[in-house]
């Protein structure tokens, strides 16, 4: 995205201040706007028409000490916040990334890494609510990235002091929950590439996660555990990949786990041009019954310059993990984004 204005920042945040002065950073914005036209062929679709907007603003600077810092706060429809996040960097230790808790952290980066030309097969006009690892990125947490691994090796690992707690604004505390008074949770993720491994157009990915939860509460008999491990290999115009991941809820009247899997194609027809095809299905796996869930989805993406035209025919089997008529749909999404 091309920048909007740029803005001479003296620090990132007060609180920062205390550690040492930062020296004059940038500050910038961009945004962009999602048009979207839908059509359900099982299902009433409504008004087919619909817009995203998404805004950005990026800080950084460094200070005295040559500690890098960042702030990036990322806002999408309705003027919500979708990111918020701030980043410094310790060149002996590595990135320490504090995050609001909506996305992007710890095992939740790993959620669908699954080849796809536009979105995942499940995000294109369907409403399939599947379950996918998010991990200790549902509460406000505390990211570390050293630096000191091998070439090719990335670790990070992320801490929540409450995943099920809403985030908090400054100087204040969260409220916890009764249902879960424990709630700490804690991710491990890697990759590789190929400066490790060997063999070039390869990466790697794995994850773990754990959240407390408090067995002497009827609901649970155990944590809540995430687990995922998959690759993408990219040759030529190709990339292909494939993902396995699980879940387990730790409940105890209920016992529910999900076992998910999924792989992607895609292929540059040119530098413009691209098309792919997407799986994902999840089996859910509960006292209540097991339901497996899946989508598939074939993609166009063209782009010329700031604009860019997608179009997605998918299809789905058992939405929300429901078997009864109904829950079986497929749509055609166009979808022409510009980016500013």
């Amino acid at each position: 995205m091309n920048k909007i204005t740029k803005l001479g920042v003296s620090a990132l945040c007060g609180s920062l201040a205390a550690v040492s002065a930062a020296n004059a950073g940038d500050l910038t914005v961009t945004g962009g706007v999602d048009l979207s036209w839908i059509e359900k062929h099982d299902q009433t679709t409504g008004n087919s028409i619909g817009m995203g907007s998404n805004l950005t603003f990026a800080g950084s600077g460094e200070l005295d000490n040559g500690w890098g810092v960042a702030l990036s706060v990322a806002l999408t429809n309705g003027g919500a916040y979708s990111n918020v996040n701030a980043t410094v960097t310790i060149p002996a230790l590595g990135d320490v990334r504090i995050d609001a808790g909506t996305s992007g952290t710890g095992i939740d980066r790993y959620d669908d890494i699954t080849p796809n030309v536009w979105e995942e097969a499940y995000a294109t006009g369907l409403g399939t609510s599947i379950d996918t690892v998010n991990g200790s990125a549902g509460g406000s947490n505390i990211e570390w990235t050293p630096n000191m691994l091998p070439d090719g090796l990335t670790a990070r690992i992320s801490y929540s002091p409450s995943v099920p707690g809403a985030n908090a604004n400054d100087k204040a505390a969260a409220a916890g929950t009764d249902a879960n008074p424990e709630g700490s949770g804690y991710d491990v993720v890697l990759e590789a590439s190929d400066a490790i491994h060997g063999m070039a157009g390869l990466s790697i990915y794995a994850g773990m996660s754990n959240i407390n939860q408090d067995s002497s509460v009827a609901t649970y008999d155990g944590d809540q555990e995430e687990r995922t491990l998959g690759f993408t290999y990219a040759v030529g115009n190709f990339t292909v990949g494939y993902q396995w991941s699980e879940e387990d809820l730790g409940l105890s009247t209920t016992e529910t786990q999900y076992d998910n899997t999924g792989y992607g194609i895609t292929f540059n027809i040119n530098d413009d041009l691209s098309v792919g095809f997407n799986h994902y299905e999840s089996d859910l796996i509960a006292t209540t019954g097991n339901v497996t869930a899946e989508a598939e989805s074939f993609q166009i993406a063209y782009v010329m310059g700031g604009a860019s035209i997608r179009l997605a025919e998918a299809d789905s089997v058992n939405e929300k993990y429901q078997t009864a008529v109904g829950f079986d749909n497929d749509a055609t999404t166009l979808s022409v984004a510009l980016a500013f």
